[in-house]
């Protein structure tokens, strides 16, 4: 070891590094992304760095459209090792560091966020296939490649029908599983026996759900009905999975609480808090945009949701002045991408057609920001899109275990706590099934099946043994009597 101090301050700061697990590849990265940041404030000591500095330099970093996640996460790390390890500072212990690693994903391009506007690639998919690309990637590739009517056939009748983007891309991903399947044949020769065969398969080779199987089913009956014009028989024969009746996951009020302590991020802990706060689904939260937000009338415009219609939904007290703070962060960060030439969001095509320059505009901009901005791989433009779903869905499953909770805590968990909890403090099944968004006050029902009925207190037989029996101690090793 060299007695440079420059030298041991270094080797002093790679011991540390790999403390965190730093793969010895990419030690020398690590210590290359602190002397940049170092570099970046050559007239300031170490030990006079504050949050601000970190903001700033992590903001900039960040509009690099070129940076990969993995590359971000690593200049996050490597100035937390320096400040907290290195330089010792009592707040850098306590700042949120999680939070940058948090939001670090970007959307991929086909993203169901990004899918209207997104078409798939086939000539690119096919050479990534070629260069070790997933089985998924070479699969639409070829189908696609093969029979590309049937695929923008499909597409175009989705969006005519105004189907969701989730449906699209899952009605495509059957189509090109059932091509395979009956190895790449043009599957307007094919008739209802081997679609039999392909949803039987699911069951007796797969072990699918009923669920699973209908929704295939649903997907090839919109192919032949919708794109070939072809009326299909009304009773297809095939093995059927045996449907499962599934009550949903709820969480009491102090299990949310504690879920709701252990999650790391003020922006994942904000969401998380909608999401039980207002009922609202996992994709609503993450794709609310500022101009959503209305402070003045205390509710959420929750647009498009599922079955594409918008519904209202209050804003909880608790979440007012959290909500102002993240919309002031939202404000100040949109101001300083524009200043650098950036600041644009995806909006739909219809909607940039009607409102020229609207994605430039502070009202269009997501209200949870991704960290970084990423570009089009077709275009090469800069976008902020919304934070990945990924990323909040990862924070609650570990925010539920360290909370100590064993039931399967998802965030849908949460919008069927909050149905549960107003059904508990005596809301109206009619209030709740607005709230939800539901069209039909049945699928709203199943969160009566998880309550007592109304009036009824059900007490276990064994509890009534207990209380109306002396000798019922000796059953658990009691003496009787005694």
């Amino acid at each position: 070891m060299s007695d440079d101090p420059g030298s041991r301050f270094w080797d002093k700061y790679i011991e540390i590094s790999k403390r965190y697990k730093v793969h010895d590849n990419a030690l020398r990265w690590y210590v290359r992304h602190a002397e940049a940041y170092l570099k970046a404030y050559p007239e300031v000591r170490l030990s006079s760095h504050s949050a601000e500095y970190v903001q700033r330099y992590l903001k900039e970093k960040g509009r690099n459209p070129r940076l990969q996640r993995w590359q971000f996460c690593q200049v996050v790390q490597a100035i937390q090792i320096l400040l907290c390890d290195m330089a010792e500072l009592p707040w850098a212990k306590s700042y949120d560091w999680g939070e940058w690693l948090a939001t670090a994903d970007t959307l991929p391009d086909d993203h169901v966020t990004l899918d209207r506007s997104y078409r798939p690639l086939p000539s690119r998919s096919l050479e990534k296939a070629g260069e070790g690309g997933t089985r998924g990637e070479s699969l639409q590739a070829r189908v696609h490649h093969r029979f590309p009517h049937h695929v923008e056939e499909i597409m175009t009748r989705i969006r005519v029908l105004q189907y969701s983007p989730r449906t699209e891309k899952t009605y495509l991903d059957w189509f090109n599983r059932f091509v395979a399947f009956h190895g790449m044949q043009d599957p307007a020769e094919l008739d209802e026996a081997h679609i039999a065969s392909f949803i039987e398969n699911l069951v007796t080779a797969r072990n699918a759900s009923a669920a699973t199987q209908g929704q295939a089913l649903n997907a090839l009956v919109f192919f032949y009905r919708r794109v070939l014009g072809r009326e299909l028989s009304d009773r297809i024969e095939f093995v059927r999975s045996k449907k499962q009746r599934r009550l949903p996951v709820v969480l009491t009020p102090n299990e949310i609480s504690r879920l709701l302590r252990y999650l790391d991020g003020r922006t994942h802990r904000l969401m998380a808090t909608l999401l039980y706060g207002c009922g609202l689904r996992l994709m609503e939260c993450v794709r609310l945009r500022v101009l959503d937000l209305d402070f003045g009338y205390g509710h959420i415009l929750v647009r498009e949701t599922k079955g594409r219609k918008d519904r209202v939904v209050p804003i909880p007290a608790a979440c007012v002045e959290d909500l102002r703070v993240q919309i002031d962060r939202v404000r100040l960060l949109h101001e300083e991408d524009l200043a650098r030439g950036f600041g644009r969001v995806f909006l739909p095509d219809a909607l940039l057609r009607k409102y020229p320059n609207a994605d430039a505009e502070f009202r269009w901009q997501y209200a949870f920001p991704a960290a970084r901005i990423s570009a089009d791989p077709r275009t090469g433009e800069a976008r902020r899109h919304h934070v990945h779903e990924n990323s909040l869905q990862r924070q609650i499953k570990k925010a539920a275990g360290l909370a100590g909770i064993t039931k399967k805590v998802n965030c849908h968990a949460l919008r069927h706590s909050f149905a549960t909890h107003l059904l508990e403090n005596g809301y109206d099944i009619r209030t709740v099934q607005e709230l939800l968004g539901h069209a039909d006050v049945s699928t709203t029902m199943i969160y009566t099946h998880v309550l007592n009925k109304p009036g009824v207190t059900i007490r276990s037989p064994l509890d009534e043994l207990l209380r109306h029996s002396d000798q019922a101690p000796a059953l658990f090793g009691g003496v009787p009597g005694g």
